[in-house]
């Protein structure tokens, strides 16, 4: 909407414009005809001014330009009553947006209706204190009820009540924020603090006069359309020799409580002794209960010990002799056992003896048979081939040994000789496995 305005205005001024310059340049052209004509340079011709154009673009224009008068926009965080030029001050508000006035008959007055502050004395902020260092602010002056001025530092939020600005624009001062709301503020405080001493002011009731100046300038100021948020009491500025004088009382009392501490400590530290003393006697006649008790019942116990010691000795030395008994018949059962096993050694060795030689007799017996076997078996061999004895003979002499072979019809002596030593060995061996 806020381009469409500006496009009605734009184009309003412009047909204005356009309509004031054709009637210039035909004015102009006029004035050009007439000065040809009155030196004869030239010849001329009668220029016609345009009169109903120019005033037709003229009264066109006023079609945008009033079409754009009618159009407002009520910015946000504002707000807006309707002021006519006839009836005054219009019932209603204009909230934040486009709204539709009759043009030239009436106007809108805007209010910020944002949380505004009222402040008084010195800001907390230094870089707000740095821009207002101009303004100078000064604390609020009040009497207390001895009648030494105070200066106090107040911040009052508060707000316009939307709903309420038609009221306002007709009945009240503007600016309000500097007309209504520091006076209302002032006189409510300098209303309210008389009453309360300087000391009741500064520490003992600060917070009920807040409360009380708080309730009634939102009281006074509600009735002017003024939305009070909060009232703060910031700083309280004393008197320099009042402040003196209760700082002076503030360290007596600081003393004072602080001595009520140390004698409060001494009477406890007292009463921990005391409580200690107690308790330490109580200690010692316990202990010396438990004590006494523990040795009666060292002597009870000794006293009951003794009446078991005597059979208990008793069972140990029958304990011992029975040990002793049984020790000795261990040994005689162990030397007993040992004789034994030394006669199974004995039996076992003798066994054994018998048994190898009776292995060694066998094997002898086997292997003479065997060798008596072989004999046979090798006289029949040589019998069958007599030639077989020279390569025995050959083969069991040394390689050294010249072996001479004999003619195959000759007499064989060595061979005789061997077989009849042969033979008698079988007979040898025979004769000893009979006699076995």
């Amino acid at each position: 909407m806020l381009a469409l305005r500006n496009l009605l205005l734009a184009g309003g001024v412009g047909m204005t414009i356009v309509a004031v310059y054709i009637l210039a340049y035909d004015l102009y052209r006029g004035i050009s005809y007439r000065r040809a004509v009155a030196t004869a340079e030239a010849v001329a011709v009668a220029v016609v001014v345009r009169w109903r154009l120019s005033l037709a673009l003229a009264m066109l224009a006023w079609g945008p330009l009033l079409m754009a008068f009618s159009i407002v926009v009520v910015p946000s965080g504002m707000a807006g009553v309707r002021v006519s030029q006839m009836r005054g001050t219009e019932p209603g508000t204009l909230y934040p947006g486009v709204h539709l006035v009759m043009p030239l008959m009436e106007d809108v007055a805007l209010f910020d209706t944002r949380d505004q502050i009222f402040t008084t004395g010195m800001p907390e902020d230094e870089n707000t204190a740095a821009k207002k260092t101009s303004s100078k602010l000064q604390p609020l002056n009040v009497q207390a009820k001895e009648g030494l001025t105070l200066g106090l530092a107040i911040t009052v939020r508060y707000r316009l009540d939307a709903k309420r600005l038609d009221y306002i624009e007709g009945n009240l001062p503007r600016p309000v924020e500097k007309e209504i709301v520091p006076p209302t503020v002032a006189s409510v405080w300098r209303e309210i603090v008389p009453n309360y001493t300087v000391r009741d002011v500064f520490s003992a009731k600060r917070e009920e006069v807040r409360q009380k100046a708080a309730g009634l300038i939102t009281q006074k100021l509600a009735a002017d359309g003024i939305v009070v948020k909060e009232v703060m009491l910031r700083d309280i500025q004393l008197p320099a020799e009042y402040a003196e004088g209760l700082q002076a009382l503030l360290l007596k009392e600081q003393e004072n409580d602080q001595m009520s501490v140390e004698t409060e400590l001494k009477t406890k530290e007292v009463r921990i002794a005391e409580l200690e003393a107690e308790a330490m006697k109580a200690r010692q006649v316990k202990a010396a209960e438990g004590e006494a008790r523990v040795r009666v019942l060292r002597a009870k116990s000794e006293s009951d010990a003794m009446q078991y010691t005597l059979p208990l000795k008793q069972k140990q030395i029958e304990q011992s002799r029975l040990e002793a008994q049984a020790r000795k018949e261990a040994t005689i059962q162990n030397a007993e056992g040992d004789a034994q096993a030394k006669v199974i050694d004995s039996k076992a060795e003798g066994e054994r003896r018998k048994l190898l030689a009776e292995a060694e007799a066998d094997r002898i017996r086997v292997t003479a048979a065997a060798d008596a076997e072989r004999l046979q078996s090798e006289a029949a061999v040589l019998k069958e081939n007599p030639l077989l004895i020279n390569k025995i003979i050959a083969e069991r002499l040394s390689d050294k040994l010249q072996i001479m072979m004999v003619p195959a019809d000759g007499k064989f002596f060595f061979a005789n000789d061997v077989l009849r030593g042969m033979s008698m060995a079988n007979q040898s061996a025979q004769a000893e496995q009979e006699q076995k």
